[in-house]
């Protein structure tokens, strides 16, 4: 069985480092050194994943090692900064290295996609779990809060909810082919990190949608001290969602299903024109779903018995 420092050496070092990465020195020390771009701020987020919680123990191992770093960079995408380096810690219950390597595959072809550098991380042993640690750039002042709504901003998101709550109800009924929409949008979710640099200088605020819509527009409305009002005429619901799970459930499913990594932001009425222009130039569209508004609460929908996803529910005493 090879060595904890083998595993790494073998599986998780990239030989990428360099000036073009800001990487100077990269995993296999203690620390990793990297070199920020003047001006900027960094911008740096954690997520763990664990098996059956987060994904299903039978996952086909490089769907895991694209999902453990997708949904990480989703919240760099949220604050609209450029991904550049990352972090992994993995807990395994035995080193098999087929695993493994497909692990591997799925998390660096994903990295290469962004641009971004593993420069360090751990192994351990135990049940399965991923964290991923992610810092990226953004100038000073240019980062897309939850704090900046504003009173009549339009409330939009860049793309159809309910897919990732779909695609898990969809590998519970025994579908497997990662074809699926659904089933793609549940394991291979695609972080919108274009469509948050897009959206610099025209959003007011942003959020990535993780727990639910309602769950996260609840984030942004404490953030900002405001309300909303949500139409849900123009929710946008995932390709194949009401076939699986019918019209109302498919909605709920929108509403606080989870794991769908769309931005959820908002910005000015007038704004709306250029941020769709932009959006699409990403390969994304932009989906108005109501408006941020003085007061309190989220009218249009009746919040008391719908509740994102949560991993500790607190109760009332």
């Amino acid at each position: 069985m090879p060595s904890e420092f083998e595993l790494i050496a073998r599986y998780f070092v990239q030989r990428n480092e360099g000036e073009t990465t800001g990487v100077a020195l990269g995993a296999g020390d203690d620390c990793a050194l990297l070199v920020p771009t003047p001006g900027q701020q960094l911008a740096v987020s954690v997520d763990t994943s664990v098996v059956d919680v987060h994904f299903p123990a039978g996952a086909p191992a490089w769907a895991v090692g694209h999902r453990a770093l997708a949904v990480s960079l989703s919240d760099l995408a949220a604050m609209g900064a450029w991904a550049r380096w990352c972090t992994m810690a993995v807990t395994l219950p035995e080193a098999d290295e087929a695993w493994l390597d497909a692990f591997s595959q799925g998390f660096h072809a994903l990295c290469r996609e962004y641009g971004v550098a593993l420069v360090g991380g751990d192994v351990t042993r135990g049940e399965l779990s991923i964290s991923v640690a992610v810092h990226g750039e953004v100038p000073v002042g240019a980062a897309l809060c939850r704090s900046g709504g504003q009173a009549d901003d339009i409330i939009a998101v860049t793309g159809p909810l309910g897919g990732g709550h779909g695609g898990l109800r969809a590998w519970q009924q025994g579908r497997r082919d990662l074809d699926d929409p659904l089933l793609a949008r549940y394991l291979l979710p695609q972080p919108r990190l274009a469509a948050g640099l897009a959206l610099r200088g025209l959003a007011h605020c942003a959020i990535d949608i993780s727990d639910g819509l309602l769950a996260d527009l609840s984030h942004l409305c404490d953030a900002s001290r405001l309300g909303a009002e949500l139409d849900m005429t123009q929710l946008p619901l995932a390709t194949g969602l009401e076939a699986l799970l019918g019209t109302q459930d498919a909605r709920h499913a929108a509403l606080c299903g989870g794991d769908d990594y769309e931005l959820l932001f908002s910005l000015p009425a007038s704004s709306l024109d250029e941020a769709r222009r932009r959006l699409r130039e990403c390969g994304v569209d932009l989906w108005p779903v109501g408006r941020l508004r003085d007061g309190a609460g989220i009218a249009g929908v009746d919040t008391r018995a719908i509740k994102g996803w949560q991993h500790f529910p607190g109760g009332s005493s």
